[in-house]
């Protein structure tokens, strides 16, 4: 396994998985953006957040390196070709819908903060955005599919978590709600396509009745790792989970504050009700 990814095994149905959670800043990153923008773009804390969760049995995958350098739920062809000094030799996504990202300046490699502040005077090399992908995207996803591929293989079924947060407010290159005031959670199945509806109806009416605010694939259906690992027809369930950070930090500083240990609970409560859960019986 790369030394930019961990992955936990277990042996039970839950696998989660943290692709923007990283903190690890390598040096040939080369960024003129300055440290703490960058640090804006990380799913701050997300780690922490479920630290719990492979010592009640769920397989965990994390990655160690930053998204700002390459982000793990991108597909491989949602690449801005703009950023590199000579011709890619791989396939460019033509599709609208993955070319949304890369004109935002998020693509596989990303070209700007959610703020539009750029990251590099410089083009990049094709061979250090291969080795990019080598040395982070490939493992990272080959550890989920491993996860998910061994519980579904020994239980017939298995439920993905894919973990996530967001700003209170969506920031002006972020998504196409730019101002868009967050609920407390959104749960994403791209418009429910990666997950059965009674697994996406448990999960919010949960979320709910612990009193926060769930909005359902809006304004974040879940992306690559949601959608490449997902088949509700074979028991293969992934579920986007967003959390709104204002919950659990404060934005300017990422510093924990008190809402830290009842959302922790919350989640804990929820992974306890998954890892109880057989879908096929919903």
């Amino acid at each position: 396994m790369s030394s930019f990814v961990r992955y936990l095994p277990a042996s039970s149905p839950l696998v989660l998985d943290s692709p923007h959670s990283g903190t690890d800043y390598p040096a040939d990153f080369r960024h003129v953006c300055p440290l703490p923008a960058l640090r804006r773009a990380e799913d701050t804390h997300v780690d922490k957040l479920y630290d719990f969760a492979p010592a009640l049995g769920a397989a965990w995958v994390e990655a160690f390196f930053p998204r700002s350098y390459l982000d793990a739920n991108r597909d491989l062809t949602e690449l801005d070709v703009n950023l590199l000094d000579g011709p890619w030799p791989g396939e460019v996504a033509s599709d609208a819908k993955l070319l949304a990202k890369v004109r935002l300046g998020k693509g596989l490699i990303w070209r700007m903060t959610d703020e539009g502040v750029p990251l590099y005077e410089r083009q990049l090399s094709v061979a250090e955005v291969q080795a990019r992908i080598a040395n982070c995207w490939q493992p990272y996803h080959a550890a989920v599919a491993q996860a998910i591929n061994q519980a579904h293989a020994t239980h017939g079924f298995c439920i993905h978590l894919n973990c996530h947060s967001m700003p209170a407010v969506a920031a002006s290159h972020a998504t196409d709600f730019p101002g868009l005031v967050h609920a407390d959670f959104v749960v994403g199945n791209r418009d429910h396509s990666t997950s059965s509806p009674a697994l996406e109806q448990l999960v919010c009416e949960h979320l709910r009745g612990r009193g926060y605010d769930v909005s359902l694939n809006h304004p974040y259906k879940g992306v690559e790792l949601v959608r490449r690992y997902s088949d509700p027809a074979r028991h293969r369930h992934s579920l986007q989970i967003e959390i709104n950070r204002n919950l659990y930090m404060d934005e300017h500083t990422l510093a924990l504050h008190e809402g830290w240990e009842p959302l922790k609970a919350s989640l804990r409560s929820l992974i306890e009700l998954l890892l109880a859960t057989d879908p096929r019986r919903l």
